[in-house]
């Protein structure tokens, strides 16, 4: 009998698999994404270094005192501008988008929407 996986290690799994050909380089760094049912976090990560550039999510005290709940589209929404802002102050115009696995549907892509918009490239 087959070993059943739960949609996490699935996840995991597709998130592993992805990871082997995406690589964030000083000129393009990675964007990476991970969600919980409650907050999303984005990070544009130098893998080359293995630093973390810039960061944002819903738990900072900015977006929080904005009143938006972390785990629906509008605080995604919020996310993404929020991490283009500070990836083009800190001089970040062309990134790797990293969905960590997540199908591209939903808080992801209106992550991912959020940020072209406000001035990332990927």
């Amino acid at each position: 009998m087959a070993n059943k996986l739960s949609k996490n290690q699935v996840r995991q799994r597709r998130h592993v698999r992805v990871r082997r050909k995406v690589s964030g380089t000083p000129e393009c760094p990675r964007l990476n994404v991970f969600r919980s049912l409650s907050h999303i976090y984005a990070q544009i990560i130098d893998d080359t270094t293995g630093k973390t550039l810039v960061s944002a999510s819903t738990m900072e005290a900015e977006v929080k005192g904005e009143g938006k709940f972390g785990g629906n589209i509008e605080a995604a929404k919020a996310i993404g501008k929020r991490i283009a802002e500070k990836a083009i102050d800190a001089g970040i115009k062309d990134v790797v988008f990293d969905r960590g696995g997540y199908p591209y549907h939903g808080r992801i892509q209106a992550l991912a929407d959020a940020a072209r918009e406000a001035g990332l490239n990927f």
